[in-house]
């Protein structure tokens, strides 16, 4: 499987003061750290983003979330539409706010993926739908999703027929995400080691 891979970093970030993909960690932003993983995967990539403000210069190219759709499903429209027109098979995607994602983690999900549409990490018994591969057929199953009044990306999991692949939270969660200013020390901290 020879997928295309999306970073989500078309949030907000209100919890943490805005522009969550510009906060630094370790001196690095946070879109910087997320890039450096998705450049280890040699996939087709790109960023995805409401606007491109909110990631300021950014050395992959930017696709803007679908503006008829909130939240992260956005990204993940614009995402897969991105890996049609790359010809991938399918989407890896992850956010911007986890800076220490596993390193087998598209090798992991597309061993697992199967039948399924949909194979979404977890961890601590914990579905992380931002992380996630996800087969370029789910995008047909957006109009009737979408028309559900749903905006959820676990709810499309649902729809698309999804297997959870599930990594160890001990020592350190490796979906742990940064959402405020806590967060942010909290991960300087892990960081450091």
């Amino acid at each position: 499987m020879k997928p295309a891979l999306v970073i989500l970093a078309g949030g907000e970030g209100s919890r943490i003061g805005g522009s969550k993909p510009q906060r630094l960690l370790g001196g690095v932003s946070l879109l910087d750290h997320a890039l450096s993983y998705a450049r280890k995967t040699n996939a087709h990539l790109a960023v995805a983003a409401r606007e491109e403000r909110q990631i300021g210069t950014c050395e992959a190219p930017v696709v803007l979330d679908d503006p008829s759709i909130e939240g992260p499903l956005g990204g993940l429209v614009a995402g897969l539409r991105f890996a049609n027109a790359q010809g991938a098979d399918a989407l890896l995607t992850i956010p911007a706010d986890m800076p220490f994602l596993p390193d087998d983690l598209a090798d992991r999900l597309g061993a697992a993926i199967g039948e399924n549409r949909a194979a979404i990490a977890s961890s601590a018994a914990r579905l992380h739908p931002v992380c996630g591969l996800w087969l370029p057929e789910v995008l047909a199953l957006m109009p009737k999703y979408l028309a559900s009044g749903r905006r959820s990306l676990n709810g499309l999991a649902e729809e698309a027929g999804f297997i959870a692949v599930e990594w160890p939270s001990d020592p350190v969660d490796p979906f742990f995400n940064i959402n405020s200013v806590s967060d942010l020390k909290t991960a300087e901290e892990l960081l450091a080691g």
